[in-house]
């Protein structure tokens, strides 16, 4: 992505600043626009823009309580934050700095100051957003690695937590993958789960779905606002399309090929229910899918202590 390609959100309750920063900005960026903070924070949260030029001085929310409630979002943290504001006491430069504020433009403004320095930050979070992504990155099946998939699954949990929406988790194992390795050799191994890997992302259609490399041969899908039937259905598709792939495994006890063992878990986001245990609950389905036999897929319930299968199939 380029700078011209970025999105600015202004938050300022004067619509002659906002008129003024639109007619200029508005010809290089896309421009989204709130009166108040509340509406600024919804902006930011639903449309994640590349930079924030945000007022201090705002009835209602002044523009420190909403970069401290932007910071402390998961979603919005990152997101650069430029005050534009009448105040220019070192005090009041210091606390939007301390707060997170990447710089501080005081009125009456320049334009041409504005135009310079948010394209100086924009270019900065281009090249962090680029390493950001490098660093997130499975090197040998490049697909998202675990740290991705953590920050995924915080952000999905937090999405469905407001929009009380379901989530899904996949957790994925190949079956006897160590006497793959032991048969054929760690090459062999590395592009097996390479093809593996192809296969499950063919299985995920839409844009919003993730799959990453959990460690080893484990393999994790998120599945934002999807039903246990339609997790269920991800995870028969995914066994059958391994059977088509029929890649030879002579040291597999369960099949001729290589196969997967598919725990799934699908709960809606809410107070009480923590991540990890989310996680601990798709890992335990995987358990019992492997205990009850491997190639096939088992269903758990979320809980915090101990989930309750309730239902297992064999494919």
């Amino acid at each position: 992505m380029t700078t011209t390609q970025c999105t600015l959100l202004l938050i300022d309750d004067s619509k002659t600043n906002l008129s003024l920063l639109t007619g200029v900005l508005g010809l290089e960026y896309r421009i989204l626009v709130a009166e108040n903070g509340k509406d600024g924070i919804e902006l930011a949260h639903s449309e994640l823009p590349d930079l924030i030029l945000l007022d201090i001085s705002m009835p209602d929310m002044d523009g420190y309580v909403v970069c401290a409630e932007l910071k402390k979002a998961i979603q919005t943290r990152n997101i650069p934050i430029i005050f534009l504001t009448a105040m220019n006491h070192l005090e009041d430069e210091t606390k939007g700095l301390e707060l997170g504020a990447v710089d501080y433009i005081t009125k009456p403004f320049s334009m041409q100051i504005v135009k310079v320095r948010v394209r100086n930050h924009l270019e900065l979070k281009v090249y962090r957003d680029r390493l950001m992504r490098l660093s997130m990155i499975d090197g040998l099946t490049s697909i998202a690695n675990r740290r991705q998939f953590d920050r995924t699954l915080a952000q999905e949990w937090l999405r469905g937590t407001r929009k009380k929406t379901q989530l899904s988790l996949l957790m994925l194992d190949i079956d006897y993958f160590k006497q793959f390795n032991d048969c054929y050799g760690h090459l062999e191994g590395d592009d097996c789960l390479k093809q593996v890997v192809r296969t499950i992302k063919q299985q995920l259609e839409r844009p919003l779905d993730l799959v990453a490399r959990y460690g080893g041969e484990e393999f994790v899908c998120v599945l934002p606002e999807t039903d246990v039937e339609g997790a269920v259905h991800i995870a028969k598709c995914i066994i059958n399309q391994m059977k088509k792939l029929a890649i030879v495994h002579e040291g597999s006890a369960v099949a001729s090929y290589v196969t997967l063992s598919i725990g799934v878990i699908c709960t809606v986001p809410k107070a009480g229910y923590a991540i990890n245990d989310f996680i601990d609950s798709a890992d335990r389905a995987l358990y019992h899918a492997k205990k009850a036999g491997r190639n096939g897929y088992e269903v758990g319930k979320l809980n915090a202590q101990r989930p309750k299968v309730i239902a297992q199939e064999k494919v």
